[in-house]
């Protein structure tokens, strides 16, 4: 069967905090995955981790970055191929558009849609109008 996670168990697993609920939390999916379980992860899960971790858990970007990227290579857990292809992008961290103005993107492209913006930086990325 496959599970979709929410962004509180990301966080925790990748945070170790709070202690007690995180390793419970991480024992509990490693179980599962034991098992065959299969987890997904959609876009506004990874891009609320990658905020919370960065507001809430002091990491940077990148370490925000690494550790998710970390987490979607775990077995068992599924993100959609267009996000792994993000995820892969050199320099994430510091690119603009950045991380999520690139889920965005990508999520608009693969509903066969082009995104608007009034960002320049958009222009750098294919599908894309500036106005």
């Amino acid at each position: 069967m496959t599970h979709g996670l929410d962004t509180s168990v990301i966080v925790r697993i990748i945070s170790g905090l709070p202690e007690g609920a995180a390793e419970k939390v991480g024992q509990r999916i490693a179980a599962d995955i034991a098992n065959g379980e299969v987890f997904t992860v959609s876009a506004l899960v990874l891009s609320e981790a990658y905020f919370a971790l960065q507001h809430h858990y002091a990491f940077t970007k990148e370490e925000a970055l690494q550790s998710l990227i970390a987490f979607s290579r775990t077995d068992g857990i599924k993100i959609p191929d267009s996000l792994k292809v993000i995820l892969q992008s050199a320099n994430l961290a510091k690119s603009n558009p950045g991380f999520i103005d690139r889920m965005i993107v990508s999520e608009y492209a693969s509903l066969g849609s082009d995104t608007y913006s009034c960002e320049r930086s958009f222009r750098r990325l294919a599908g894309t109008v500036v106005i």
